[in-house]
């Protein structure tokens, strides 16, 4: 197959390169050449740029395309509109987030997606989901009955910018007293994004249409658990010190980012099990736990010393909340 990917360079995107070149497909990477240009040097890169410059995509024929970077209804209706002519099939990559109620465990593909009462407001950060939700019907719109729309959860593995899986990873590696939020039968979902990459090309392959959630595992898991595989991959004496909500939030130690892949709002007590029956029954399959945590391990290993991480406490600053505790 052509296969265009308006993204490609960075976390994801790469990932479904690397599948889609060693399925044999012929790929074509859109972006601005910002990130990760040295990438792929075998491949034909189109530079441009999503919001007003898609002049050098006219006229090209494409089996189908593959959006890992929309977010902005108005730029993702842009490029679906000029290829809605020349490319047989659209994949455009959303998220959970786009539902309207996330209180509830068991969440279908069907349930209501977030409004967005002023359409004209693209704060990315404040309105990520709702916008998601929008960008999914423009590309619905100009690609009717071609399109295949996937929502992932938290994507997870190695060359994830975000640090929210990582952070556990490399936490549980130091070893040491560690801070844990809430208590370990948290749920938790998320999905390696090489098993998301396998997946994604494979449906794109069969032109599938319709909304798939695509996230993991197969069956229930606990932030206790994947903590417990963090340590035991990484052979550390990490101990587990589990904080109550009130205290952390006295504290003022965060959900999400500062505490990831935990959520203590009832809001979002069912953003991390939401039902994936759909995507099961299209083939999605996945490694087991370990196996992520032992390359992630790996590749953060490989990172500059100077990171500056996204997610999770600073060291000093755990240690300043573990003392209170």
């Amino acid at each position: 197959m052509k296969i265009l990917v308006l993204g490609g360079t960075k976390f994801l995107g790469r990932h479904l390169v690397d599948v889609a070149i060693a399925r044999n497909h012929e790929v074509t990477l859109f972006h601005r050449g910002e990130t990760g240009a040295e990438l792929f040097p075998e491949l034909e890169h189109v530079l441009g740029d999503r919001d007003g410059g898609l002049d050098a995509l006219s006229g090209r024929e494409f089996d189908a395309v593959i959006d890992t970077s929309g977010y902005l209804p108005r730029v993702v209706r842009d490029s679906a509109r000029m290829l809605a002519s020349t490319a047989s099939h659209y994949t455009f990559i959303s998220s959970i987030s786009v539902y309207a109620d996330h209180s509830r465990a068991g969440t279908t593909e069907e349930a209501a997606v977030g409004i967005l009462e002023d359409v004209t407001n693209e704060e990315i950060m404040e309105n990520y989901g709702p916008l998601k939700g929008l960008c999914e019907k423009v590309v619905e719109r100009e690609f009717p009955d071609r399109t295949l729309v996937i929502r992932p959860g938290l994507i997870v593995g190695p060359f994830d910018p975000s640090d929210r899986f990582t952070y556990w990873v490399e936490r549980m590696a130091r070893g040491g007293e560690v801070l844990a939020p809430g208590d370990a039968k948290h749920p938790v979902q998320f999905i390696d994004v090489r098993d998301l990459a396998a997946w994604t090309i494979a449906v794109v392959e069969k032109q599938t249409v319709g909304v798939i959630h695509a996230t993991g595992p197969q069956t229930a898991l606990t932030l206790g658990e994947v903590l417990d595989v963090c340590r035991e991959v990484s052979e550390s004496d990490a101990s587990l010190v589990w904080a109550k909500p009130e205290f952390l939030k006295a504290q003022g130690v965060g959900e999400w980012i500062d505490m990831p892949l935990w959520i203590a709002d009832p809001a979002f007590a069912g953003h991390s099990c939401v039902d994936i029956s759909r995507a099961l029954t299209a083939g999605l399959e996945f490694r087991g736990l370990a196996d992520t945590v032992r390359d992630t391990l790996a590749w953060l290993r490989t990172r500059p010393a100077d990171h500056e991480w996204k997610s999770g406490l600073r060291a000093e600053r755990e240690a300043e909340v573990l003392g209170a505790l």
